[in-house]
């Protein structure tokens, strides 16, 4: 089923949104001072182009100052600004009865858009607990 909702949201927007994140990456890449933010960028560009069956988890327990004040930084530049692109595009695929899950996967982009410091994509498998004898 995800395979099939990946593509789908492929088609339906995952492709243009992935583009738009490997732009900034680039742009933010050249600036040099920006890299961390470029490599952020990529990564959750990684995932809007196929974000089912994985989620975003922080990568620390306890992020540092730097982190911070690069998030903070992120969401007055750009984060602000994705956001209201992954809102309005959600608004726009929740229209239909088919489009709901792109538009849930849509909301689930935002907060890492918004701080994307400190932050992993892993398979939503991952967080399943795991037990041995």
């Amino acid at each position: 089923m995800k395979t099939l909702l990946n593509v789908i949201w492929f088609v339906f927007g995952g492709f243009v949104l992935a583009l738009g994140y490997f732009l900034a990456g680039i742009v933010c890449c050249l600036l040099v001072v920006t890299i961390p933010w470029g490599i952020a960028a990529f990564r959750i560009g990684t995932y809007a182009l196929w974000p089912f069956g994985r989620t975003v988890v922080d990568r620390h327990e306890r992020p540092g100052v730097a982190t911070e004040l690069g998030n903070i930084i992120w969401l007055l530049v750009a984060g602000i600004w994705i956001a209201i692109g992954h809102v309005a595009t959600a608004i726009a695929m929740a229209a239909t009865i088919v489009g709901i899950p792109l538009a849930v996967a849509n909301i689930k982009l935002i907060p890492v858009s918004l701080f994307p410091l400190g932050k992993r994509i892993v398979p939503s498998k991952s967080l399943l607990p795991t037990y041995s004898h």
